[in-house]
């Protein structure tokens, strides 16, 4: 049987056919498409601002790995930091959602992978937190250099690290963010850009438990979806 791996996704309006402006539950279908050719089973799960710990375990038990997607910036309000100018609306739906889903995951030793925004959750649920505006720090935006567009950039692999051994010593990867992960408590570090920037981490104890900072469904390569619906199925 294909392991059950769930998704987080957005609500969101949106539009097709002859209905307009609908709440609807949605994910960038290449997130699926990826889990689905890796052998996974992929399923949507809805953020609701009201989820409860024993609603993220009662959810936990019945799936074989969590996929923390990419979106919007994580509310500073989380991680104790006043608000820079440039943070996105939050969402609180998804950062009450993903948090719970961390905890629950890493309680329970459920395989989980965090992309992009999802890195970041799982910093700030580990009690880390979150640069807000990566060109204040770094002088340039080579991280998202055009809003609506997503760049690339090469990203180095700590020897020996699980990172490395999905995605080898050096990539080329998909960017599209302004923030970064200032700290994360628990992790080790397996993956940076050129600028020192923090592209990948992971918890070398869990079974699997790794996060990007990059976007890997914009590829053809499979790799980090691979690894975690195998460490799902085992």
């Amino acid at each position: 049987m294909r392991p059950l791996i769930g998704l987080t996704a957005y609500h969101e309006t949106a539009s097709w056919g002859v209905w307009s402006e609908l709440a609807t539950t949605l994910l960038a279908a290449s997130y699926s498409a990826h889990v689905y050719a890796a052998g996974g089973q992929p399923v949507l799960i809805p953020p609701y601002e009201a989820m409860t710990v024993a609603d993220a375990a009662e959810l936990l038990a019945r799936l074989d790995g969590v996929l923390l997607s990419g979106g919007a910036d994580v509310a500073p309000e989380t991680y104790a930091q006043q608000r820079h100018p440039s943070v996105q609306a939050s969402r609180p739906d998804r950062d009450a959602t993903e948090i719970l889903l961390t905890d629950a995951a890493r309680q329970r030793d459920v395989p989980l992978l965090g992309v992009c925004r999802g890195m970041q959750v799982m910093a700030v649920a580990a009690g880390g937190a979150i640069d807000q505006h990566l060109p204040d720090i770094l002088g340039h935006t080579d991280h998202l250099a055009t809003p609506g567009v997503f760049g690339t950039h090469p990203v180095t692999t700590v020897a020996g690290s699980t990172l490395a051994r999905i995605v080898g010593e050096r990539a080329e990867v998909a960017s599209y963010h302004h923030q970064g992960v200032a700290s994360h408590p628990g992790y080790v570090a397996t993956a940076h850009a050129a600028d020192g920037t923090v592209e990948g981490f992971e918890d070398p104890a869990a079974r699997f438990c790794v996060a990007v900072q990059w976007h890997p469904e914009l590829g053809e390569d499979s790799g980090v979806f691979a690894a975690l619906v195998d460490a799902a199925r085992r």
